[in-house]
């Protein structure tokens, strides 16, 4: 094993050619099981905590959708998101954006490739998940109004269209826009989790409100299953978080401790402010709590220590309490569950908090104002700069491949009467059993 951490640098590079480059075991095996983690958490935690959620007649529907995200999602992103994400582009100016095309279809990369210390494959399929559940992440804005094929059009283009050039812009290497300015995102809360959250807002609006919304009850149909799910999404986020150290190393271990930490941090707080409001401590509002606490220490994980996963967790719980419980009801918008209050909102704060949390150490570190000379606030003034860009790509991006799916699907949102029926029956000719 490695005594000294190679940089974060190389470790992002897509396929790195340096003399020294050597396949490590510990590397290789931690990467890989962080990747079989993250992948779990899509097609079976994030479909469970969505579908546990759901009205009974849509159920299968909402599992459907996030399966149908990540397969779609995974399968353009091998064919072209990784090169726009990961690859180099001749221009300079293109570079700062875009990737270009140089692996599409993994062109280019073969199976002895390197990033750092383990194959380069396993670096492509480890981010094949990241972009697979960001979009994932959005269907919940929808759940029970739009169309399965107009979805699974949105994933395709958004994929190639949205998250590739933002995950570029972010994590690109050298010449990429954020990158160079030195925007602290650990393993996605600007990425992933704000970009998800966003683009589930934008459709929750453009697809409009579910019949009878906020005049008749939406009762979910399991919290135990929600609950179920929360506990592998917060299993998973251990390689989503820990993996993205690229490494069986001493980053990886302090992302698993905050990981760990934040969540539970998260959880208490979102009860304590449930029985405040309401007098109750609901199972929903605590596994809410955990998954907000996720999402918050996510672009801080390998970054910081437990003070501050202790902050970030807490106020991130707080952050996406208001958003689901005050902010949705004053706004008028119809996020079935809660896609943008606990994603984008606690996304947003974990990516402008870890400015002011992060250790001065430089193996821990991007290039940036932090680095160079410990100067906080402009650190800050750097996050703020990667948020407002990111959220403004998602927006614009979102809007257009959204009306683009809409075209070819002949309209986005299912009719009345299947509206009525639930999707579950007419659309997959499927029922589940309550549980």
């Amino acid at each position: 094993m490695k005594t000294k951490l190679p940089s974060l640098l190389t470790m992002l590079l897509p396929v790195v050619a340096l003399a020294d480059d050597k396949l490590d075991t510990g590397d290789t095996a931690w990467m890989m099981i962080s990747t079989a983690l993250v992948l779990l958490m899509t097609p079976a935690g994030l479909a469970l905590f969505y579908g546990g959620m759901t009205r009974a007649k849509n159920v299968l529907n909402t599992y459907s959708m996030v399966v149908g995200a990540f397969v779609v999602a995974f399968v353009v992103w091998i064919v072209v998101g990784y090169s726009i994400a990961f690859g180099t582009s001749d221009s300079a100016i293109v570079q700062i954006f875009f990737g270009g095309f140089s692996h599409i279809l993994l062109d280019g990369i073969s199976w002895h490739s390197l990033s750092g210390s383990y194959p380069t494959y396993v670096f492509v399929v480890f981010q094949g998940t990241f972009a697979s559940i960001a979009v994932a992440i959005a269907s919940g804005s929808v759940i029970g109004r739009m169309k399965f094929s107009t979805w699974l059009i949105f994933v395709g283009l958004w994929t190639a269209v949205v998250y590739a050039p933002i995950a570029h812009m972010v994590w690109g290497g050298s010449g990429a826009l954020l990158f160079d300015a030195g925007a602290l995102d650990f393993a996605g809360g600007t990425v992933v989790h704000m970009n998800g959250g966003l683009a589930g807002l934008v459709l929750a609006i453009l697809v409009g409100k579910r019949e009878g919304h906020n005049k008749i009850a939406m009762k979910p149909m399991s919290i135990i299953l929600t609950a179920l799910g929360a506990s592998l999404l917060w299993f998973g986020w251990f390689g989503f978080n820990g993996g993205s150290a690229f490494g069986a190393n001493n980053i990886a271990g302090l992302a698993i401790l905050t990981t760990a930490f934040a969540p539970a941090v998260g959880a208490i707080v979102w009860i304590v402010l449930e029985y405040m409001a309401y007098k109750k401590m609901t199972l929903l509002g605590a596994v809410s709590g955990i998954v907000a606490g996720l999402v918050a220490i996510t672009p801080a994980a390998g970054f910081i220590d437990v003070s501050g996963a202790f902050v970030i967790g807490a106020v991130g719980s707080v952050v996406a309490f208001y958003g689901v419980v005050s902010l949705k009801q004053k706004l008028g918008y119809d996020d079935s569950l809660d896609a943008f209050g606990i994603h984008f909102l606690a996304g947003l704060w974990g990516a402008l908090a870890v400015a002011f949390f992060a250790l001065k150490d430089d193996a821990l570190l991007w290039d940036g104002p932090l680095k160079a000379n410990g100067d906080r606030l402009a650190q800050f003034w750097v996050q703020v700069e990667s948020v407002v860009i990111v959220g403004l790509f998602t927006l614009v991006g979102t809007v257009a491949v959204y009306y683009i799916a809409k075209l070819l699907t002949g309209g986005a949102r299912v009719d009345k009467q299947t509206e009525s029926i639930g999707l579950d029956e007419v659309v997959h000719g499927e029922k589940a059993m309550i549980l």
